[in-house]
């Protein structure tokens, strides 16, 4: 694979600070429904390989903040938990949280690293204040390693739909390095029963003009597990020719597998199946243990949001799909005998 080796540039802010403490990382701990998500697990994972302090950040609306605030206490590497709750951080709006991390670095000897999942949410607010600090930002990273003695830090992030990888590195002049992190290239960190660390209310910072404003939240419920954090998924593509063929063919497989359901973007685009099953560059990236392609032909848009998967099988009637060259196994056949086969000898 090929890698590449930028040079990170600096901003004029960066150049006038330099970072002489040990790393500080302030990690953004993103919750639903009182759940921390597990891409925020997988980012203080990524913070932990820093090797300094860690502190966890919470901000939300004040009836669910409490909650979230005392199990993030008991995760594993952190040092600390700060928390912010206010109404009008109810549903993490980018020009309302954003003020409130410029208030936390205001302080030039506090902390050395932001760090986030690479969310949709985290991917508006953490490039916001990056710039308004006249600070880079590095997004969806791979790895990460701090260099103590020079105080720099080194990131790995897939370019090119996955097909290079980027080498970047953040000098001691930035005193500051925001980074997201993917959450399939991390483990996520686990509670420690045992762990009891402090916490902190910050005082929220009050946006009155804010130029956007919360509509309507649509979540596509499913009783089938999550797709960016299920350990089996069967996705299909635009071969299986409209949304009752798509549904009839990969529900049964699915439940037997008891996996979650995914589909390309071509399926998405066909309006075969809801824009939130998207696997791919533009969609969501996973990496099960267990992936299944049916009828999907392996463009690089898709195979960018599924390769690190740990065991791929394909099927597919064309024996030249791309798909097959990145496929465990691969079946050659029929989708429309194959699946159902394959249903019924897993009901057996």
């Amino acid at each position: 694979m090929l890698r590449l080796r930028p040079v990170l540039a600096t901003g004029s802010l960066s150049r006038r600070y330099a970072t002489a403490a040990s790393p500080h990382a302030l990690v953004l701990l993103e919750h639903r429904a009182g759940v921390i998500d597990s891409g925020s697990l997988s980012a203080l994972t990524a913070a932990q390989q820093l090797g300094g302090q860690i502190t966890g950040l919470v901000v939300g609306a004040p009836d669910e903040v409490k909650g979230v605030v005392e199990k993030a206490k008991k995760l594993k590497g952190l040092t600390s938990v700060l928390h912010s709750s206010s109404e009008q951080y109810a549903h993490n709006i980018p020009e309302l949280v954003s003020p409130l991390l410029e208030k936390l670095l205001s302080d030039i000897t506090s902390y050395t690293h932001v760090v986030s999942a690479h969310s949709s949410s985290a991917k508006s607010i953490l490039p916001r204040v990056a710039a308004r600090l006249d600070l880079p930002a590095v997004s969806d990273i791979t790895s990460v390693e701090h260099d103590g003695s020079s105080n720099s830090t080194t990131f790995t992030r897939p370019i090119y739909a996955g097909n290079a990888i980027s080498t970047v590195r953040a000098p001691e002049s930035v005193r500051v390095k925001f980074f997201t992190v993917r959450s399939t290239a991390f483990k996520a960190s686990p509670a420690d029963e045992f762990a009891q660390v402090e916490d902190k209310a910050v005082d929220p910072v009050e946006v009155s003009d804010a130029p956007t404003q919360h509509v309507r939240t649509d979540l596509t419920k499913s009783d089938r597990p999550d797709l960016g954090s299920a350990s089996r998924v069967v996705s299909g593509g635009r071969a299986l020719k409209n949304a009752e063929t798509f549904k009839a063919t990969l529900e049964p497989l699915a439940d037997a597998l008891g996996a979650a359901i995914g589909a390309s973007r071509a399926a998405v685009d066909a309006g075969y199946a809801d824009n939130s099953l998207q696997v791919g560059q533009t969609g969501k990236v996973v990496a099960p243990e267990l992936y299944m392609a049916i009828g999907i032909s392996g463009a690089i848009q898709h195979l960018a949001g599924m390769k690190d998967s740990k065991l791929i099988v394909a099927i597919n009637k064309d024996p030249e799909a791309p798909i097959f060259q990145v496929a465990d196994a691969g079946l050659v056949a029929d989708l429309y005998e194959a699946v159902p086969e394959l249903v019924q000898k897993l009901k057996q």
